[in-house]
This record gives C-alpha cells, sequence and structure tokens, in this order.
C-alpha cells in the first residue's frame, strides 16, 4: 500500500502510511520486479478508490489519461487499466503537460478562439489500454480486497499507536505527579 506521504483522496487521511507485506529474504531480479508491480498495482488500487467514489457521487469515469513518468510504459499502463478497470489512454506528444502549455499560450495569444478548440487541431490519442477480462480481472479484484484490508489494518495500528501514547502521557503525568507528592507519616 503505497501511502508514503498520506491518503490524499479518497480518504484525506494525512496520517496514513505505506505497508509492504509479504516479503521475503529473496535478493534475486525478480523478486525485485515482483516488488516493482506490487508497487505498481497498489497506486492503481488507490486510484480505483478514488474513481469508484466518484462513481458513488454519479460522475462516471470511462477513461484515464496519463503522461510523464512511470506511463511512458506500456506495462504501467496496463497494469493501470487493469487495476483500475477503466481504460488507460496515453497522448501521442511525449510532454503533454509543456503541450497543454503551448495550448494555453495559443489561445492567450489568439491563435485560437478557446482552448477546446486549441486541443482538438493541436493534441490526439495515442494508444489505448483496455482493461483485461476474467482471470485477470477477478485476480485484481482479490487484490484490491486485500489492498482496503491493508488500509483498514494500518488505521487500526494509527489508533492503537495513539492510544498507547496517550496512555503514556497519562502515565508520564501521574508519575510526575506522584513523585512530587510529599507524604507525611
Amino acid at each position: 500500500m503505497p501511502e508514503f506521504l498520506g491518503n490524499r483522496a479518497p480518504f484525506a487521511d494525512p496520517d496514513a502510511r505505506a505497508i509492504v507485506a509479504g516479503l521475503d529474504m529473496d535478493i534475486s531480479i525478480q523478486s525485485l520486479v515482483r516488488l516493482y508491480l506490487a508497487g505498481i498495482c497498489g497506486l492503481g488500487y488507490g486510484l480505483r478508490q478514488i474513481i469508484d467514489a466518484q462513481r458513488g457521487q454519479g460522475i462516471n469515469i470511462d477513461s484515464i489519461v496519463v503522461s510523464c513518468g512511470a506511463f511512458q510504459s506500456e506495462l504501467v499502463r496496463q497494469l493501470f487499466a487493469d487495476t483500475t478497470g477503466v481504460a488507460v489512454v496515453a497522448p501521442v506528444t511525449g510532454e503533454p503537460v509543456l503541450f497543454g502549455s503551448a495550448m494555453l499560450a495559443s489561445v492567450a495569444a489568439e491563435h485560437f478562439p478557446n482552448l477546446t478548440a486549441a486541443m482538438a487541431e493541436m493534441s490526439a490519442i495515442g494508444n489505448t489500454y483496455t482493461p483485461a477480462q476474467i482471470a485477470i480481472q477477478n485476480f485484481h479484484d482479490e487484490r484490491h480486497e486485500a489492498f482496503k484490508l491493508l488500509q483498514a489494518a494500518g488505521r487500526s495500528l494509527r489508533k492503537c499507536e495513539l492510544r498507547s501514547a496517550a496512555d503514556l502521557r497519562v502515565s508520564n503525568w501521574l508519575q510526575n505527579k506522584f513523585d512530587r507528592q510529599t507524604w507525611d507519616y
């Protein structure tokens, strides 16, 4: 569960922390690849939760447009389609963020009347990665349920840690009071 810096959505939980489960002592390249793929899938399951929350509010998400970073990999694009259950679309341009700035500039320079016109003329969709069916879908459905259980376990652990910290503060306060107490015998 890749919540190293908290969970921004859909739970808005800044105290959430990552959980890595199932590690062993294997130091092979295959083990590193499995860990990397598990991390990518964890990111996809987190995005799936956001998509599910949006669907719960009546917003239908039928595709995700990705760019840059790890999304330059066709494997990562396919994994996100599989883990989210939503088509992943890659733009033709290699630098869509910079290209978006160019579109905004073209509208500001009045080369196009609006951003919609600039986008229609200047951009294009490249490959579309559709979610896998049946066996792979079932695999990711089961892993997503396990992901949610790990999130719940993480929240439960944090509650225990908070209670333990609070108990320790109370205990220390009482001990201080007790130590400073003068006793008349």
